[in-house]
């Protein structure tokens, strides 16, 4: 079996301040004695018949190049060649309206408005309707906090063309700001093969809302509770079940979490907090690579 692990072409838009998982993770199938390469998922020169299966680990610039990159998808599911993720998994969490179908579960989300590319621009209505003085919009489709931005009430309309250059591109949502996510945090839960590896607190700096660590925010490893895991357990296995990871992160309001995303494309794993960490992730590949060779 030859895997092709899936980067990016890296401009270092999206270089991490903390360890380089793809690093980690060539450390890792090396231990494992597996036959290996990185590519580039936009590279025209590779010629993916070469390769038995596609690890997905860091095709971070997807949402700059979506088209392409939904395309290239398309193209691995008709070459048959698996993937972990699988393509299809890949393909509904590209797009964050797919938190429509969590929050028909049953599971909460951050409360949110879709807004369809090029519909009209009704701030107004949002801030009543959320009762708020701040909203958050960002695109549908992004990554690193990519257009995003925090409104007030008071001034929002300084930022109205821009808004409305962004909306004539793209779908975007409108959302209540979450005052616990400034105050204390988003919290991510890791799962390998659908069982809890480990989970951190993200932190913003002082006065920051964006949580990502080019805003200056800190990485906090914690140790979740047994209610918080069960219910965890509960959105992995309903919608990320037969994933090799996935990272679910979301906000606690009143005891109450809400789901801000369920990473199933390129999440970073925060590897680099525990050596339990790579461990379970280095047996959750080696269970799927057997199970893939036996079939």
């Amino acid at each position: 079996m030859k895997i092709a692990v899936i980067t990016y072409d890296n401009k270092g838009e999206y270089a991490s301040n903390e360890v380089n998982e793809d690093v980690t993770l060539e450390k890792i199938l090396r231990e494992l004695g597996l036959d290996f390469s990185f590519e580039i998922w936009s590279d025209p020169k590779v010629d993916w018949h070469e390769y038995s299966l596609l690890l997905v680990k860091s095709p971070w610039d997807y949402f700059d190049r979506y088209e392409e990159f939904k395309s290239w998808c398309e193209k691995m599911l008709d070459y048959g060649i698996p993937s972990l993720n699988t393509m299809d998994t890949i393909l509904w969490n590209s797009d964050k309206w797919y938190l429509q179908d969590i929050q028909e579960k049953g599971f909460p989300i951050v409360p949110t408005q879709f807004l369809k590319r090029q519909a009209p621009l009704q701030l107004d209505r949002y801030f009543q309707q959320f009762n708020t003085d701040t909203l958050v919009i960002k695109p549908t489709v992004s990554g690193g906090s990519k257009n995003t931005i925090k409104l007030q009430k008071s001034d929002w309309q300084e930022h109205e063309a821009t808004l409305k250059t962004w909306l004539e591109e793209a779908d975007f949502m409108v959302q209540p700001f979450v005052e616990e996510v400034a105050k204390t945090g988003e919290y991510s839960y890791l799962f390998f093969n659908g069982k809890f590896s480990h989970a951190v607190l993200k932190s913003p700096k002082q006065g920051e809302f964006r949580v990502q660590h080019f805003f200056g925010g800190k990485i906090h490893p914690i140790s979740p509770k047994a209610e918080e895991l069960n219910y965890m357990q509960q959105i992995v296995d309903s919608f990320a079940a037969d994933t090799l990871y996935a990272r679910v992160d979301g906000v606690w309001t009143e005891g109450v979490f809400y789901l801000m995303e369920l990473e199933l494309i390129e999440p970073y794993l925060f590897l680099f907090i525990s050596e339990e960490a790579q461990e379970n992730y280095k047996k959750a590949i080696e269970k799927q690579v057997i199970k893939l060779i036996k079939t």
